[in-house]
């Protein structure tokens, strides 16, 4: 009975310091997405993906960014889309293409080794 009445006793106490930890963690990733909106800049070659709290995404480019918000233009349609910083919940950036520049560093690699064996080859039969 002793040792449930300290464990109560302790999670009434743990409680408080839990709400001020999430409202810190929430702090920061406002302050992390304006960085990261801030990183992108604006205009047409901020391209990006704006993951919500809620899940939805918006695609687009960042049009604008003020001290609460950011507007993102849809780049096929020029529609504006309004999104509060506290409602993002994930900023990923759309300026390069991932898949061709591995494609293109992977050639390079491979250019370069075809080069050395060819030119190891010419040496080895001088």
């Amino acid at each position: 009975m002793k040792r449930i009445s300290c464990l109560l006793s302790l999670l009434l106490v743990l409680t408080p310091a839990a709400h001020v930890f999430a409202a810190g963690q929430k702090t920061d990733n406002l302050e992390h997405v304006k960085r990261s909106v801030a990183k992108l800049g604006v205009g047409s070659k901020a391209r990006a993906t704006i993951t919500l709290n809620n899940g939805s995404k918006v695609k687009g480019y960042v049009y604008s960014a003020g001290d609460e918000d950011l507007v993102m233009r849809d780049r096929k349609t020029d529609a504006a889309t309004t999104i509060r910083y506290a409602d993002v919940k994930n900023v990923d950036d759309n300026r390069g293409h991932r898949n061709a520049m591995l494609a293109v560093i992977f050639v390079a690699i491979g250019a370069a080794v075809t080069i050395a064996a060819v030119f190891g080859a010419i040496a080895r039969n001088d």
